[in-house]
């Protein structure tokens, strides 16, 4: 018997962190069971700060480009949930992949605003790193149940 498999959009604005972490932890963490693709409204460059501290927790996005929201909906592409993960200041620019999916917004603060020395920003995007996955092992978690998804 298969796994029931779920797919799982992550939007953003640049498509250049919050929603790459989270895609990658998603594909890592619920392989089998979810597959994960991430977008953005207006796609940037991947964050070197972000690729370095996925390294850390043993996941490579060097090799990663950036996606665009509207190539996915252009190439008809469907989802059974689709996840911003804007911050507050963010949201209203924040993209709604269209369609009959589950919605959840989900606020992480933005790396690429992070100021300070080069250790603090490092440190501020480990922190929103680890936020994601935590919240990505709880969506695993919730997810598990057949009623998350009706």
């Amino acid at each position: 018997m298969s796994k029931l498999r779920h797919k799982v959009l992550f939007v953003c604005i640049h498509n250049s962190a919050r929603s790459q972490m989270a895609e990658a932890f998603l594909n890592e963490y619920g392989k089998g069971r979810f597959g994960a693709e991430s977008a953005g409204i207006e796609p940037g460059k991947l964050n070197p700060v972000v690729v370095q501290v996925m390294l850390e927790v043993g996941i490579d996005l060097s090799k990663k480009g950036t996606k665009g929201v509207f190539d996915l909906f252009k190439q008809g592409k469907s989802y059974d949930a689709v996840i911003t993960v804007c911050d507050a200041a963010s949201a209203e620019r924040c993209p709604v992949f269209p369609g009959k999916v589950k919605r959840l917004a989900w606020s992480f603060k933005d790396p690429s605003s992070f100021k300070g020395s080069p250790e603090e920003v490092l440190n501020k995007t480990r922190e929103i790193r680890d936020e994601i996955k935590n919240a990505i092992l709880d969506f695993i978690k919730e997810g598990s149940s057949l009623n998350y998804w009706i």
